[in-house]
This record gives structure tokens, sequence and C-alpha cells, in this order.
């Protein structure tokens, strides 16, 4: 299954993209960026498409365009955006996340999960993370049963959390997340670099829902040579 599966429009990945890069420092504050012409080329799309990405960065006020003099940053925290909660970045920062869906079951809850909502049912879902092309990790996701009779692979959004605000009316307000060591599923697939049973970093997360409920839990392996857990607090 291709990784375009519910893919942005190009210039929300590119602002996604750079709104990254701002929060992991690799465009400071105060600095100019390239000229468009030139950043357009450098992140293979027309210019046309580049500046809606700016404009959108301007609307969050993360970008102050000086007319006769360039574009520049304006970092601050707590920046609306659709991978807030997606910590992994690549080891030098940043990085535009992707995601293939490897299959979406609908299934009895597993006993070892830890509780939530109310279903005994809850869809299964997996998959392959990118960061900018490159695979760092793999989720299994669980879903409440309640929230939905069924999920098409073909509907869910590169943005998991997207699409549940989209389509569910469910919103993940806040989320905790554990981190440790864990090891590789039998289940990985060929395009993730470690193999079954290989030490891995491991991230359990447990996601509260509007009214305060847990409505999912995830496990994610990701490999620590390409990729990084990321809180920053402000």
């Amino acid at each position: 299954m291709s990784d375009q599966t519910g893919a942005l429009p190009r210039y929300l990945q590119i602002s996604e993209l750079l709104i990254r890069d701002i929060a992991a420092g690799r465009l400071p504050d105060g600095s100019r960026l390239p000229p468009e012409r030139d950043l357009a080329a450098e992140l293979g799309v027309a210019v046309g498409t580049l500046r809606k990405a700016l404009d959108d960065l301007a609307g969050k006020g993360l970008l102050e365009r000086v007319q006769g003099s360039g574009n520049y940053v304006r970092a601050r925290a707590d920046v609306p955006s659709i991978y807030a909660m997606f910590r992994l970045e690549l080891p030098d920062g940043g990085g535009l996340p992707t995601a293939e869906v490897l299959s979406v079951q609908r299934l009895v809850k597993p006993a070892t999960l830890p509780h939530f909502g109310t279903a005994p049912e809850a869809h299964r879902i997996r998959r392959l993370r990118r960061l900018s092309g490159i695979a760092v990790a793999i989720e299994e996701i669980w879903l409440d049963g309640d929230y939905s009779a069924q999920l098409e692979p073909s509907a869910l959004s590169q943005s998991l959390y997207l699409h549940y605000r989209r389509a569910l009316g469910l919103w993940i307000q806040r989320a905790e997340d554990r981190i440790g060591l864990g090891t590789v599923p039998d289940w990985a697939p060929p395009g993730f670099p470690l193999p079954e049973g290989a030490p891995a970093g491991h991230i359990l997360r447990i996601g509260w829902a509007q009214d305060n409920m847990r409505a999912e839990v995830s496990h994610t392996w990701f490999d620590p040579a390409r990729a990084q857990y990321v809180a920053r607090l402000t």
C-alpha cells in the first residue's frame, strides 16, 4: 500500500515540514529564508505551492513577510500543527512524517493493553512511519470500537488524529507517553531497518478524548539510529 494514502495537500506538507524545522531550531528565530524560487527548487515544489505554504506559516505567526526584503522566521511556542503530538524527529531534528498503512482489523482487545474505552473490541491499525522518506518506526494503534463500526484503510489520513476529528468527531485532547526499550515484533515489514527481535526504542501511548475518556492505546517501535524522541518544554 502506498505511503501516500490520505496524503496531505502538498502545500500543507511543506508547511508542516517547515514548522518542524523551526521547532527543532534548524530554522532559527529571525533567520531569513532563501529566495522563494530557490527554496521551491530545494523542496521540489512549484513556487505557487511554496507561497501557499508560506501563507499558512504567516497565518500561524511563524513567518514575517517583509516587502522587498524577504521572509523571516518568527519562532514561537504552541503553534497549531497537524503533527503536534508526533514526537519522533530525525537525528539532526525535524523531518516530514508520512505513514504507510500495513493493516486494519477490528479485534477483541488484548488483555495485555491498558484499559481504554467501553467496547470489547477495538480497531488495530499497523503502520510504517517515515520521516522525510526514511523509515524510522512501526506503530500498532488500538482505537476503541465504539467510535466507528469500521475503518477503511484507504480513507485514513497521514495524520490519524486529523482523520479522527474530521471523520469520527473524536479529538485526542491529551496523551501520555511511556518511553522505554522494546523488541521489534514479528509483523515488522521489510521496509523497517531493524529485524524481528532486535532491540528498539519503544513508546506506549495512552490517548484521551475530549470527554476525558481513554480512547486509544498505541505501541511504537523506533530505530534509535534513525530517529529520536523529542519533547520540548516551554
